[in-house]
């Protein structure tokens, strides 16, 4: 049976492009409303921002949970299986789970199913996939007005910090790259307060003319910050982390209440989300951030050490501002390759920049278990590493 379930998801996937450019936006606006009387989902909370969406998301679902609610929680994209995307009720869903699904698509758009591309195509099932769970939390791809995550009726917008990436479809300007990810904002939005200043700008200027109620993210205090350090001690957050924890906090205190929080975080364990800054040896960590802002936050975690950086990168990334901003922790940069289709890597640009800012650069070949080693890069780059090296010793 977990043949055949694997057998029939997958082969629809392997039709589909994960390349944003070969897709068309409006697609998965018209296919909504066609079917959306069949799909009779409840209103999302939608998370939308550069960096964070994951982390915030998952503490949110994590806390919603220990207060007794049943909640879906969307994200993309996955480290090693498809169905990673697809998080219900304190678990990722069975392959039983995502086969029913994917059978219940079929016979709700018939042959237009094929239409679908491949982020269009795991948006819907976690539609279907999510349908009884009391809170859905969806995770926008790019974010914005053409995000597949977009077309669904909206009970939040939960905005984390924007930045600089995906430009080529976004925007050139911070300020262009926010005014696409803003405009989805629901009737009721929250917005981390830690943003550039156009950003905080553009997020004022478009919920005056929306008529929204913008609310900014807030620090807590008194018994409520005790519990919030007490936890960040036990599990040792870095920074970025902290502050994903507190905008899912101030997103709690919206859904549900303040004196919930106490409840809530009482029985709040470890982030369940592989790749953000995971430590799986005593020198080895794992992230998944790939963009600027991931690197800053990196930069300041290891502040004052120096490390191994195993990376490599595709050609829409700035690669140069990334690895700028990494310098004053990196040791060595050790290019990791592997077989990329759809994307080529540069490697060999990765050695000219390197070059250009001083940082010592070889191509990886091993792991040294005596030195502090942090894999960063895509999705892909972390999950080829880690079916490669996770075993060895």
């Amino acid at each position: 049976m977990k043949k055949m379930i694997q057998n029939k998801v997958n082969d629809f996937l392997a039709k589909k492009s994960l390349c944003y450019d070969r897709i068309d936006r409006f697609l998965m606006f018209r296919m909504y409303e066609k079917y959306k009387n069949q799909l009779l989902l409840k209103p999302v909370i939608q998370i939308i921002g550069t960096n964070g969406k994951g982390s915030t998301g998952r503490f949110l679902t994590q806390l919603l949970e220990n207060v007794g609610y049943s909640v879906g929680h969307y994200t993309s994209p996955h480290i090693f299986d498809f169905k990673e995307r697809f998080y219900k009720n304190k678990d990722i869903v069975s392959d039983e789970e995502l086969e029913q699904a994917h059978e219940q698509l079929e016979k709700i758009f018939k042959e237009e199913l094929n239409k679908l591309s491949y982020f269009e195509y795991a948006t819907f099932l976690a539609a279907v996939l999510f349908r009884e769970c009391d809170y859905v939390i969806f995770e926008a791809g790019l974010g914005g007005e053409y995000d597949a995550t977009s077309v669904f009726e909206k009970k939040m917008s939960i905005f984390t910090k924007i930045g600089f990436d995906h430009m080529q479809i976004l925007g050139d300007s911070l300020e262009e790259i926010a005014r696409t990810k803003l405009k989805v904002m629901s009737k009721k939005t929250l917005i981390s307060s830690e943003q550039e200043e156009v950003v905080l700008q553009m997020a004022k200027k478009i919920a005056k003319l929306k008529n929204i109620d913008l609310i900014f993210a807030s620090n807590f205090e008194g018994d409520y910050l005790s519990l919030i350090q007490n936890y960040i001690q036990k599990y040792n957050l870095p920074l970025y982390l902290k502050h994903n924890l507190i905008l899912a906090l101030n997103a709690f205190e919206i859904l549900l209440s303040k004196e919930k929080i106490k409840a809530a975080l009482a029985k709040l364990g470890r982030l369940n989300l592989k790749g953000r800054l995971e430590q799986l040896k005593p020198n080895l960590y794992i992230d998944v951030g790939h963009n600027v802002m991931a690197a800053a936050a990196l930069r300041d975690q290891f502040m004052g050490e120096k490390i191994i950086l195993v990376y490599n990168s595709y050609q829409d990334k700035d690669v140069f501002e990334i690895l700028k901003t990494l310098k004053p922790i990196i040791d060595t940069i050790k290019i990791y390759k592997y077989v990329s289709i759809e994307r080529k890597l540069i490697s060999n640009e990765i050695y000219n920049i390197a070059n250009i800012l001083g940082i010592k650069c070889e191509e990886f070949n091993f792991l040294e278990k005596q030195k502090k080693t942090l894999v960063f890069g895509s999705f892909a780059l972390v999950e080829n590493f880690l079916k490669e090296w996770s075993d060895k010793k």
